[in-house]
């Protein structure tokens, strides 16, 4: 292995303080990365890493050599990258931030198309239904599903809406009975989808008509499939992208509820930090995620 594999090897075991760590995040073995800082040590005659039963660490020598060796290291890994996105060739690492739900039912089948086209670009995917910094975090791009963006240092492209609609099992509703105008949520335990500690406040419309809910039911939860597990077991109503429930919906283990009023549009969207231009893996990522969305109809 050569001298910058070598150091490359290095930084990951110093970064992810384990040697299996470092091989996972590589692609090794443990047994040859072991080898690789073996042979390091050797090459420079000093001892990097001090192992232990619970942890590898820096020595005060590998410490030295890793502030030294990374910004180098970076350097000629951007430099191979940016040859090779001269060529049209998408290389490098792609950091993903995505909605759990979404990131379940959507991503497996994107990603594994998309590493067939594109085999030099590893993609590290983060799933989270809470608001990610993708500036502070060092995201390359976040996929999300929301109105439009409060943040206005980031970029953000619209994909496609993405229909919410209110939802109960059949067996609820004949228990409970059917809400026949949104003022008889009062009456209902309306499943809240919780961001922090705030309430869900349903604000509907019917043509010019408008009527604002908060659900406050026994049970809220921040994860859309976990509501639409709740829903499923007749705990309430619940307001839910089309995309968890459509499954339940054409089996007939849930109905819409006041199919006559609609909240606000929500989208599905990408965000962006404050680029110049996109990197070439981020815009060939989104325009193939972009693609197969639409050509799917997944939402």
């Amino acid at each position: 292995m050569g001298e910058l594999e070598s150091i490359r090897v290095f930084l990951a075991v110093a970064e992810q303080q384990s040697f299996a760590g470092a091989a996972r995040q590589l692609g090794m073995t443990p047994a040859s990365v072991t080898r690789t800082i073996a042979a390091l040590e050797a090459r420079l005659g000093v001892q990097l890493l001090v192992r232990t039963t619970r942890q590898v660490s820096l020595t005060s020598a590998g410490a030295v050599y890793a502030a030294r060796a990374a910004p180098h290291a970076e350097g000629l890994a951007r430099a191979a990258d940016d040859t090779r996105e001269a060529q049209g060739i998408t290389s490098g690492r792609l950091r993903i931030s995505a909605p759990l739900s979404l990131g379940i039912k959507v991503l497996p089948a994107v990603l594994s198309q998309f590493g067939a086209l594109h085999p030099q670009t590893t993609v590290d995917v983060n799933l989270s239904d809470a608001f990610v910094d993708i500036v502070e975090e060092d995201f390359d791009l976040a996929i999300r599903i929301s109105g439009p963006p409060d943040d206005k240092s980031t970029i953000w492209r619209k994909i496609c809406k993405v229909p919410r609609l209110l939802v109960a099992t059949p067996d609820y509703l004949r228990a409970r009975g059917t809400p026949q105008r949104p003022g008889d949520l009062a009456e209902h335990d309306c499943l809240g989808y919780h961001a922090g500690s705030r309430d869900e406040i349903w604000h509907l419309s019917h043509g010019k008509r408008r009527h604002s809910h908060k659900a406050t039911g026994r049970i809220s939860a921040n994860n859309g499939d976990l509501l639409a597990g709740l829903v499923r077991n007749g705990e309430g109503i619940a307001l839910l992208p089309r995309f968890i429930v459509a499954d339940d919906l054409a089996a007939g283990r849930m109905a819409e509820v006041l199919p006559g009023w609609s909240p606000p549009e929500i989208w599905l969207t990408l965000y962006y930090p404050p680029y110049d231009r996109l990197p070439l893996r981020v815009a060939t990522f989104s325009d193939f995620f972009e693609t197969h969305v639409k050509e799917t109809c997944l939402l």
